[in-house]
């Protein structure tokens, strides 16, 4: 049941079991028997230390199953499957060694040299000249356990495999100086000592600890050098920049890195945030071939920042690895800048709304300052109320990706407010007299617009005069013909002119700013 590439240790017991065999043959001394009751003992002890060591290896594989289920589960299912078929066998064998030894008084256990009957498995294990049940399901037994063993490896470890078939394939041998060849199970046991059969058994019980902690190991050992292994599957460049945009003449300080990118590499778990706000997995990320793949909005325009960590599970205790990342927004552009260089103007005594940036920098570090210019509700809007003079210089200030400031500076003309039109019930009769009845004039109110102005001012007019032809001229105050400006009108004749001039205005919500002199309006009686 020996075979394969053998250990030096093994080499070494198998001699010994020669060199034993070849003292029985020549009917040696009782102190053979306790050389192998000897061996025995070393054989049981080494058995110990290896199922031990087997013992820690199924615990770590299966911590490592828990972590990383993707890389290890099914390599802790095979293991599983051949621990099973292991004990099993050792078990078994186990128990034939216990029944054996209850033949023996307790206090002779260890007296090796009384154990040198062949009857009790000469008894259990043959019927004559053939296999007693119990021999052949010892027999079976051991080929179960060799197609089991094999059927698990399949064609991925073929010497593994053949030393399993060599071990445990019950393969019929000849006796030596004979030609014929006999059973396995006679060839190893019939007419042999006991102490010679329990060394047997504990050897074969042996090669199963060993056989099954090669295995594990060498999957293992496989596993970790693929995870190791360098291809284009496993593995993707990286550009890691120290900021997100480089302006021209400037020098790129980037570097590529190696980066790991199968499902081996998966974290068991994430913790990440942007701008503060927790990532939900299957929102706003998920798992890619190793990568956690963001799928997240890109937010207003500005600097965001991703940070939190990725956590993997090895030997049962959780590693961190931080993450601490910034991208920046810009504005999508959604027009074209066409700019009149004569125009750049502002009015005084009004609003003057302004989108202040600059190309390539988030708004958020963007400022504009000027005499009369203050911040608007929004990001990247102002307001312009110029002063006095006929010049004002705004300033865009901004910070560069790479922390540098830069100053520009705009100059406008100021201008003040055109001449404004006076009106009748919001006529101003477009450069000749409004039409209108004499009941009409009475009722209707006296106004002021500004035509083809780019500001929609609501102007009050406070005062006017009123003059009808051959009559003192009214002074009016308010909007409306008090009862002197009606009974002026009431003298006018049918198709005369009357005028409203000298119109005085304030400007709604700035009371303060004085408008040029308004243009009269003339009306023209009807009736």
């Amino acid at each position: 049941m020996a075979g394969g590439k053998l250990s030096a240790r093994q080499k070494m017991i198998n001699l010994m079991y020669l060199v034993f065999i070849a003292m029985l043959a020549l009917n040696m001394s009782k102190e053979v028997l306790s050389a192998f009751g000897l061996l025995e003992e070393e054989i049981t002890a080494s058995n110990e230390v290896t199922s031990i060591q087997n013992d820690a290896f199924m615990a770590d594989l299966a911590t490592k199953a828990t972590d990383e289920p993707q890389t290890y589960a099914s390599l802790y299912e095979k293991a599983k499957e051949i621990n099973s078929l292991s004990n099993n066998l050792d078990n078994y064998i186990e128990e034939i060694k216990i029944g054996m030894m209850k033949t023996v008084k307790p206090n002779q256990q260890d007296n090796f040299e009384v154990q040198d009957k062949p009857d009790f498995l000469d008894t259990k294990f043959f019927q004559g000249d053939k296999l007693s049940k119990d021999g052949l399901l010892f027999q079976s037994n051991m080929l179960a356990y060799r197609d089991g063993i094999i059927d698990i490896l399949g064609d991925d470890y073929p010497l593994i495999s053949q030393k399993v078939n060599n071990q445990f394939g019950m393969k019929e041998e000849s006796p030596r100086g004979k030609k014929v060849k006999v059973n396995a199970v006679k060839f190893h046991f019939e007419g042999f000592p006991m102490i010679a059969s329990k060394t047997k058994l504990s050897q074969i019980q042996s090669n199963i600890k060993t056989v099954q902690n090669e295995i594990l190991s060498t999957m293992m050992g496989g596993k970790q050098t693929a995870l190791l292994s360098v291809n284009t599957s496993n593995y993707s460049t990286l550009l890691e920049t120290p900021k997100s945009a480089y302006y021209s003449g400037e020098k790129f300080d980037g570097s590529i890195v190696l980066g790991r990118v199968d499902d081996q590499t998966k974290p068991s778990r994430v913790e990440l945030s942007l701008d503060g706000k927790a990532l939900v997995e299957g929102k706003d990320y998920t798992f890619e071939g190793g990568r956690v793949k963001l799928n997240v909005n890109a937010g207003k325009p500005g600097d965001h920042t991703l940070e939190g960590n990725l956590i993997f599970k090895q030997d049962g205790e959780e590693t961190e690895v931080p993450v601490n990342r910034s991208f920046s927004t810009i504005a999508k552009p959604n027009a074209a800048v066409i700019a009149a260089d004569k125009m750049n103007v502002v009015y005084r005594g009004v609003d003057n709304p302004m989108t202040i940036s600059i190309p390539g920098i988030p708004d958020n570090k963007v400022t504009g300052s000027a005499a009369g210019l203050s911040k608007g509700s929004k990001k990247g809007k102002y307001i312009m109320r110029p002063g006095k003079g006929r010049e004002v210089t705004i300033i865009a200030s901004g910070t560069l990706p790479d922390g540098v400031r830069i100053n520009t500076p705009a100059k406008f003309r100021i201008k003040d407010i055109p001449r404004p039109t006076g009106t009748i019930r919001g006529e101003d009769g477009d450069g000749g007299p409004v039409r209108m009845n004499r009941q009409g004039l009475e009722i209707s109110s006296v106004g002021a617009k500004l035509l083809d102005f780019d500001f929609d001012l609501k102007l009050n007019v406070t005062a006017f005069s009123f003059k009808v032809a051959g009559q003192p001229t009214v002074k009016v105050s308010g909007n409306k013909l008090n009862a002197q400006a009606k009974s002026a009108l009431k003298r006018a004749k049918r198709g005369e002119t009357v005028q409203i001039f000298d119109i005085n205005a304030k400007i709604s919500g700035n009371s303060s700013y004085k408008l040029p002199r308004i243009t009269p309006v003339f009306v023209e009686l009807a009736n």
